[in-house]
């Protein structure tokens, strides 16, 4: 370690250094977003001449696969010139530039600039009628290739776009999100959250939840129980988070609490960073019932009774089903005042191998039969 004469440290030095190194951290985060800003908007400039000027029609339609090796001729230690990559911007701007997708685009920079988001660079205003709409210059242009090949509308696309932005989803976590069909799941859980929740938390709740969790990344037995379908998610807690979406955190399995001198043993406990809130998971591997309603509003009210902060928001419920009825749930929320949803799983996998093997009781079983026929045996 390098000393330096005649230096005094103190605590004003250690504040300063501390916010020169924060304003250094903020520069490069804002260098990198201008960075990518910019690139975009040549891809969308590249894509805007492509279709204003009709490209294919003036100069025959081998003028893409041209300018791609023009440009690689002048800029040979460049990438991003290729013909594929250079329909993709053509598409790009075709995806975004019609008066239904700026105005929604246009929302949601307006969402964005009241989203309180510290991580969002402030967006100005947009130039020209064809210039790049500004919420596209937060997502990384691959982000983007992506979104517009595999979304069916401009509300899908929009919707990937608003999660890459506020959540900072790498490539990986939005393929897996498209491959899980996020979009058509994502908030369509049966819930009272519109009762008895505020607007702005209400509507957070029922983003994070879906109508249906693909539980593809377990395996368990033929006729498992709701221990053995825990056991398998916590062991795939990782999958399973990202499976529930982002912001939750794993707080324990079968989390006890103390109620009128009695254990009570919660299936599975997370909290939501965004939410600010306590979520309670109930499983079932059977279709839902009435009373599973009853069950986890107990739990809600005992996690807002004994774990809930003074700064959380209320706790939330939700029970996963094999099965549900909306009007069977509707009717169980009927009286219930603590917030909570209700949805269905899929996609277990059946551990076939282990059906060939005897349970615990069927060896015992054997056991018994070998013995018996030992002491039956006569003795020599």
């Amino acid at each position: 370690m390098v000393r330096v004469k005649d230096f005094n440290i103190d605590s004003e030095y250690a504040a300063w250094l501390s916010d020169i190194k924060r304003r250094y951290l903020s520069a490069q985060i804002k260098a990198a977003v201008k960075v990518n800003t910019e690139k975009l908007s040549f891809n969308w400039s590249i894509g805007r001449d492509l279709v204003i000027r009709k490209a294919e029609e003036k100069w025959g339609s081998g003028v893409v696969e041209q300018l791609s090796f023009d440009l690689q001729a002048a800029f040979p230690t460049e990438k991003g010139f290729s013909s594929r990559n250079l329909w993709n911007m053509k598409q790009w701007f075709q995806y975004f530039s019609s008066v239904e997708s700026l105005e929604k685009l246009h929302q949601l920079g307006a969402e964005l600039q009241h989203s309180g988001n510290n991580h969002i660079i402030k967006l100005h205003q947009v130039g020209g009628e064809f210039d790049l709409p500004q919420v596209l210059g937060l997502v990384p242009w691959r982000h983007q290739v992506n979104i517009i090949a595999k979304c069916e509308s401009v509300d899908e696309a929009i919707f990937y776009i608003r999660e890459c932005i506020l959540n900072g989803w790498s490539r990986q976590t939005l393929d897996n999100s498209l491959k899980a069909n996020l979009y058509n799941s994502h908030g369509k859980a049966i819930s009272n959250f519109p009762e008895y929740l505020p607007e702005a938390q209400s509507r957070m709740a029922q983003e994070i939840t879906k109508d249906n969790y693909d539980f593809g990344f377990v395996t368990v037995p033929t006729d498992y129980k709701e221990d053995q379908l825990e056991a398998a998610l916590e062991q795939n807690i990782t999958r399973f988070l990202l499976e529930l979406g982002t912001g939750f955190a794993f707080v324990g399995r079968q989390k006890e609490l103390i109620v009128g001198n009695r254990a009570r043993k919660i299936d599975m406990l997370f909290y939501h960073i965004k939410l600010r809130a306590y979520v309670v998971v109930e499983l079932k591997v059977k279709p839902f019932e009435p009373e599973y309603a009853g069950k986890l509003n107990f739990y809600v009210n005992a996690v807002d009774e004994l774990l809930k902060g003074p700064d959380d928001n209320p706790t939330i419920g939700l029970l996963i089903c094999s099965d549900k009825n909306e009007t069977d749930v509707r009717w169980a929320f009927k009286g219930i005042q603590t917030p909570m949803g209700v949805a269905s799983y899929d996609n277990v996998r059946i551990d076939t191998a282990s059906n060939l093997l005897p349970s615990a009781e069927e060896l015992q079983a054997r056991i018994r039969l070998v013995e018996e026929e030992i002491n039956k045996s006569p003795k020599e």
